[in-house]
């Protein structure tokens, strides 16, 4: 099998040019939660809609990557890209000027449906393009870093955006980063398609929605206090999609995800790394740029510079990965990713009970080393754990995997901290009712509310809303801990061989 891309000097353009999309959307992600504080005291919208702001985008985008990586497969990999490049330009050009909450969660949304078209393809290109497996292996690492990359600029750029200009210019930034890809993307890029595609499968396309969207619900209800019903009605719909949607693929002849490819344990292993890992990641970013910012004081562009070191840890550590599985196996740098991932986390949890900034970037620094490691080497377990004709389905279901873990990392976490928040502050009896509901929902509506009461009100309300804040992060970091740990345990089992 060769690559449809003889010269060396093309290939490495192409992969530059599959860079594009994601750099954006990791700036995207990591510009977005720099923009929360302002969001939130400009759309003042309540706790879980601001979770929703965060998460309706990759949400989606998880929900329809393997059903688009599947339309991909019958239009031609090359031409999904392009038109997802197009509309993912224009939403963000309506998601800038968002005057509600509800509207920008809806852009958001519109956001992961054109998304969907831009990641699998970017990784089946890439599986096309370098067939050779040293190019490829590099070549992936260098895909994988951009996701770090992109995340290191993102606190940059967007801090400088939102110290310039109004929070919408986030959304802004995808429309020169994108208009490139269309240029050059005819030019340096080969179609590819499934020779003989299955049929598209709307059923299959509404049961994996209804899994991931009723699960995620479920815990994003369960954060807000609503009620028992509520809460396991979605989570009843969810668990009930997912086993209707996987008996459905296994019944039919062509299916739109070869459920069966999880049968070996290498690739699942590799799967379930590349969740824990970007849940670790997007959860730990999630709570540390408020705190710069609403605890600590610090400007957005201030706040991203500190975070840059972390950042740029992951880069670096994502390309050691190339050269440590020369000395060591798969498995065992995957483990060591983890623990490193683990040790993160147990530093807030240990040191983080007083808001110690030094403990939080420290942590940081240590997590993001051990994402670097971790993510690289399971994106090339995946696609290599399975058949060549399988590539596709498997970056499709590796892409899914990175995005779940980044819904969950802020609906699980996010979830539990608002939750600690609410349950431990305290809003002085003396505010009016609308600001004591404002200041007791979230941390950025707490400092709105104590900038309009100078003196000792608002230095007391400031007070018990950051010891709130930060007594949850200790709690989120716990959680961390155990769930990075036991993924380790299991990575070493299911890679081993």
């Amino acid at each position: 099998m060769t690559s449809p891309i003889s010269s060396p000097r093309r290939r490495w353009a192409a992969l530059v040019v599959l860079m594009l999309p994601v750099l954006l959307v990791s700036v995207d992600n990591t510009a977005l939660s720099f923009a929360v504080p302002s969001l939130a005291r400009d759309l003042q919208p309540s706790a879980t809609q601001l979770l929703w702001i965060v998460d309706a985008y990759p949400l989606v985008l998880a929900g329809l990557l393997v059903a688009m990586g599947s339309v991909g497969d019958r239009v031609g990999r090359r031409r999904l890209l392009l038109v997802g490049a197009t509309g993912f330009a224009v939403v963000s050009a309506a998601a800038a000027f968002a005057p509600t909450a509800a509207w920008l969660i809806a852009a958001r949304a519109a956001l992961g449906f054109f998304g969907a078209m831009l990641m699998p393809a970017t990784l089946s290109l890439l599986r096309n393009i370098f067939v050779d497996a040293q190019e490829r292996r590099k070549a992936i690492a260098i895909w994988a870093s951009g996701f770090s990359g992109g995340a290191a600029l993102g606190p940059i750029v967007g801090g400088w955006l939102l110290e310039h200009y109004e929070w919408g210019s986030i959304f802004l930034m995808a429309v020169p980063v994108l208009v490139p890809l269309l240029v050059l993307g005819p030019v340096l890029l080969p179609e590819s398609r499934d020779p003989d595609p299955g049929p598209v499968d709307p059923v299959g396309i509404v049961l994996a929605v209804l899994a991931l969207g009723g699960l995620v619900f479920a815990i994003k209800a369960a954060g807000a206090d609503d009620s028992a019903v509520v809460v396991v009605g979605a989570a009843v719909v969810g668990l009930a999609s997912g086993v209707a949607f996987v008996r459905r693929m296994l019944a039919r002849p062509q299916p739109m995800l070869d459920v069966r490819l999880f049968r070996n344990r290498v690739f699942s292993g590799a799967l379930a790394t590349n969740l824990v890992a970007v849940f670790a990641f997007v959860g730990f970013i999630y709570f540390l740029s408020q705190h710069l910012q609403l605890v600590a004081g610090y400007s957005p562009m201030a706040a991203g510079w500190l975070m840059v070191p972390g950042l740029v840890v992951t880069i670096i550590c994502g390309l050691l990965a190339v050269r440590l599985v020369r000395r060591l196996t798969a498995a065992q740098v995957v483990v060591i990713g983890l623990l490193l991932n683990t040790a993160g986390y147990a530093v807030v949890a240990l040191l983080g009970s007083e808001g110690s900034l030094v403990a939080l970037l420290v942590g940081f620094v240590i997590l993001s080393a051990g994402v670097g490691l971790a993510e690289t080497i399971s994106n090339d377990l995946a696609l290599t754990a399975v058949p060549p004709e399988k590539a596709g389905a498997a970056s499709a279901v590796s892409e899914t995997a990175y995005e779940v873990g980044a819904v969950l990392g802020v609906a699980v976490l996010g979830s539990l901290l608002n939750l600690a928040y609410r349950t431990g502050v305290e809003v002085p009896s003396q505010l009016p009712a609308d600001q004591t509901a404002l200041a007791g929902e979230t941390l950025a509506g707490a400092v709105e509310v104590a900038e309009s009461w100078p003196g000792a009100l608002g230095e007391a309300l400031l007070q018990s809303a950051s010891g709130a804040f930060d007594h949850g992060v200790v709690l989120t970091a716990g959680v961390g801990v155990l769930l990075t740990a036991l993924m380790a345990v299991v990575a070493g089992r299911a890679l081993r061989h």
